[in-house]
């Protein structure tokens, strides 16, 4: 167990990802490891070149070679490696441990990249999640990933399976798990599937989170055309463990029994991997018998069985059993302890009859969990896990070899070397071609739209209206420590063992951003996960990743995935935010078509429970403050703005710059504003700009704002300039206030004061409240309800 490493200090994030990455998270720098060599394969397109004159064994040919996602090249390395044709046991553990999904082969060189150290982080990328230093002894345990592909083929099973993958992720470290976030893109409206999908998704989402106990307490959910034929499901937990209480997943000791709780075996999810693997077509719906099913009850029974274990001294590794189900399970934990192990499958738990190692090996059943035990403990473990109804089986022992041995009825099934199938994928230099420069947005018609329609059109269409519908299915008060609900700029949520501190959580990424420029849009992502974090009063500490893109085959999607990363290590390094946990998935394509490059962020930061601050107006006749907008106007970008897309119909021009500089400076002041009790509400400016957040700000809180502004110019109101924050401020404290801000050299613009029931702008009286409510609440019911509201 590493060294509890001190209360974060605010010392600048590290460069680097020391190792390659992996499906259950990032593979693990190497203290655990031998030195491996690197198959670095040609980097374009893939090319099905004649493989009909290689070896082949057990009744094996080219088609089902290729038929495993394999290339006739890999196939190649494979011969090369093993020094014979594999039989199809061994063809089908390749497959997976070699596909996208689990070895990251065309990303890993990117993610490299990435900043992932800093004083406060515990354990970065590279096992089930990361894990940040907390104070007081605790640790933050967290990771965020997708389950695309499931749950566009089957909404409700894929949503839930994606949900109970990832609290196996954060309880497997020794964290018990104590809120759920998602990040949800969903097609067009128009789309005639859309409905269908979030209504699945989100019942999948609630079903599994809710019977579980975990609550959930924040996300995203946007809509658009490009993602009619792909949607993304990105799940998040968070955990918290003791920080001398963490458990990884390295094997260690000869002869150590290996064990297999939890569910019994079946026949779901069977090359899981290698289809979110894989470009969708017109067939994706035959792919359904791959998608996962997840049993919410037997995950609770899992949480708490495994804490308890973990409260004594039996446990030696862990590991979840999520893509590639015991395959990648039992070679990622050799491969980190330096190990062999011998398995014998007829001693797993099965569901079913008539099932074959293959099966057995590929399985994705679900609530599943390998571990390796001290020997001695194998009856007091076995007899905790009777207790809790769930099964328990010795299934192998840890050897010398540096080989996985699968017996079945004592024939061995599968001889294979550990160390290149699960930390020396391939990896693929992938060719890549950088976003050109999007050329400036036709803003013809803008000056013509009445602004107060304007805003009710934001607040009340598909991206900028209430979520309510989809929170409200989510139990998102169960164990009674969410501080602030659904609906914010960030959840915050209280620590049971250190009632004085909580933790803010945050998702957040501007798809349209990413694609008009991925550089700026991937700083863009970390920056607003940043400014959300820090507008509820929290200090950010770390994030997760989640990069959804398409094909990366082809040059652009690459470029795009390039390009993002770049952006990323840019803002996490200037805002000291290191990357701790993450996940790739890639070939989110339908027919050749790919989804809008969508590198997820989640954020987790640290607050004083009593200093939390929502983004409500609390009260009439309070100071509206504009921080961090320049002096000659309060807004001037609507280039990619959501009012072009929604009011003009118009997706065009660069996204708005972020200077990372004055990000940094104007969320300090803004933190230190928060955490001094100097203002009374705080909400940072995004999508829709300035008028869309005092919308925001009067809906949460019921109370109107008199504003006198440079102008009425749709720039001002709508547009999207980064690094800006509305405060508000008692008139006690409001000179104090423009003092801070003058002291600081930051700019400080006096909007006006709260009050009223309507928003007036200029003296131009706008919609009231109760009008904005309606236009705000309304959409999402309607349109779930199949009445008209596209």
């Amino acid at each position: 167990m590493p060294q509890h490493r001190g209360h974060p200090l605010g010392e600048p994030a590290r460069a680097g990802h020391d190792a390659a990455p992996r499906e259950s998270g990032r593979a693990r720098p190497g203290r655990h490891r031998r030195s491996r060599p690197v198959r670095v394969l040609a980097g374009g397109p893939v090319v099905s070149a004649p493989s009909d004159d290689l070896p082949y064994a057990d009744g094996l040919t080219a088609q089902a070679v290729a038929e495993h996602g394999l290339t006739p090249d890999e196939y190649r390395v494979i011969l090369d490696l093993l020094g014979r044709a594999p039989n199809r046991v061994e063809l089908g553990i390749f497959s997976v441990m070699w596909s996208e999904h689990c070895s990251y082969k065309s990303s890993k060189k990117w993610l490299k990249t990435l900043p992932t150290t800093a004083p406060w982080v515990i354990q970065g990328p590279g096992e089930n999640a990361g894990v940040i230093d907390i104070g007081d002894g605790l640790a933050a345990v967290f990771k965020m990933e997708s389950h695309n592909h499931p749950s566009f083929i089957e909404p409700y099973q894929g949503a839930a399976t994606g949900v109970g993958g990832i609290l196996r992720d954060v309880f497997t470290m020794g964290a018990r798990p104590i809120a759920n976030l998602n990040a949800l893109r969903f097609g067009a409206p128009e789309d005639p599937r859309t409905r269908h999908l979030v209504s699945g998704v989100v019942a999948g989402i609630g079903g599994y989170g809710n019977c579980v106990g975990v609550p959930t307490v924040g996300g995203e959910v946007n809509f658009h055309a490009g993602y009619n034929g792909n949607i993304l499901v990105n799940a998040m937990t968070v955990g918290v463990a003791r920080a001398d209480r963490l458990f990884y997943s390295a094997a260690a000791g000869v002869g150590n029994p290996v064990v297999y709780v939890g569910s019994r075996t079946g026949r779901d999810g069977i090359h899981g991997a290698t289809m979110a693997s894989a470009e969708f077509n017109a067939d994706s719906e035959e792919k359904r018998p791959t998608v996962q099913v997840g049993d919410p009850f037997t995950e609770k029974l899992l949480i708490e069985a495994c804490l308890e274990l973990m409260a004594t001294d039996a446990i030696v590794a862990i590991q979840d059993m999520g893509a590639a189900g015991l395959t990648s399970s039992s070679f990622e934990m050799a491969s980190k302890g330096g190990l062999g192990v011998a398995l014998d499958l007829d001693k797993v738990p099965m569901r079913e009859t008539g099932m074959t190692p293959y099966e057995l090996m590929l399985s994705e059943s679900q609530e599943r969990m390998l571990m390796v035990l001290k020997p001695g403990r194998e009856e007091l473990a076995r007899a905790l896990f009777e207790k809790w109804e769930l099964d328990f089986a010795i299934i192998g022992t840890l050897t010398d070899t540096g080989r996985m041995v699968l017996r079945w009825h004592g024939e061995v099934v599968g001889d294979l070397p550990i160390d290149p199938l699960a930390a020396a994928s391939p990896e693929y230099d992938r060719p890549w071609e950088p976003t050109p420069p999007a050329a400036p947005a036709d803003l013809t018609g803008a000056d013509a739209v009445a602004w107060g329609e304007a805003l009710l059109t934001l607040v009340g269409g598909p991206d900028g209206c209430s979520r309510r519908w989809i929170w409200e299915q989510y139990d998102h008060w169960v164990r009674g420590n969410t501080l602030q609900r659904p609906g914010g700029d960030a959840a915050v949520v209280r620590l049971e063992d250190a009632p004085v501190r909580s933790l803010a959580l945050t998702t957040d990424v501007t798809p349209r951003y990413v694609l008009a420029d991925p550089v700026m849009g991937g700083r863009q992502a970390v920056a607003e996960a940043w400014r959300n974090l820090t507008a509820v009063g929290a200090t950010p500490l770390a994030i997760t990743d989640n990069m959804n893109f398409g094909n990366p085959e082809k040059p652009p999607v690459m470029g795009q995935f390039v390009g993002a990363c770049q952006g990323i290590r840019e803002a996490c390094l200037a805002l000291d935010f290191p990357v701790v946990s993450g996940n790739v998935s890639l070939y989110n394509e339908t027919n050749g078509q790919a989804i809008p490059p969508t590198p997820a962020i989640g954020g987790v930061g640290l607050v004083a429970s009593d200093k939390a601050l929502s983004l409500a107006f609390q009260a009439a006749g309070e100071t509206v403050f504009l921080l961090g907008a320049p002096d000659e106007a309060e807004g001037t970008w609507l280039d990619r703005s959501l009012f072009l897309r929604d009011v003009l119909g118009r997706e065009e021009g660069p996204p708005p710059p972020v200077d990372l500089v004055m990000e940094r400076r104007v969320g300090d002041l803004v933190r230190s504003l928060i955490l001094a009790g100097e203002i009374t509400a705080c909400h940072d400016l995004s999508d829709g700009g300035l008028a869309v957040a005092v919308a925001e700000m009067a809906l949460a809180g019921g109370v109107g704002a008199c504003l006198t502004l440079s102008s009425l110019a749709p720039a001002v109101l709508f547009g999207e300039d980064q690094n800006r924050y509305l405060v508000t401020a008692t008139p006690r404290k409001a000179a104090l206030v423009a003092a801070r801000a003058r002291a600081a050299g930051l700019p400080a613009r006096v909007l006006g004061t709260t009050g009223g029931d309507a928003l007036v702008f200029n003296g131009e009286g706008g919609p009231t409240v109760a009008a904005l409510r309606d236009a705000h609440e309304s959409w999402l019911p309607t349109f779930m309800a199949g009445e008209s509201a596209v």
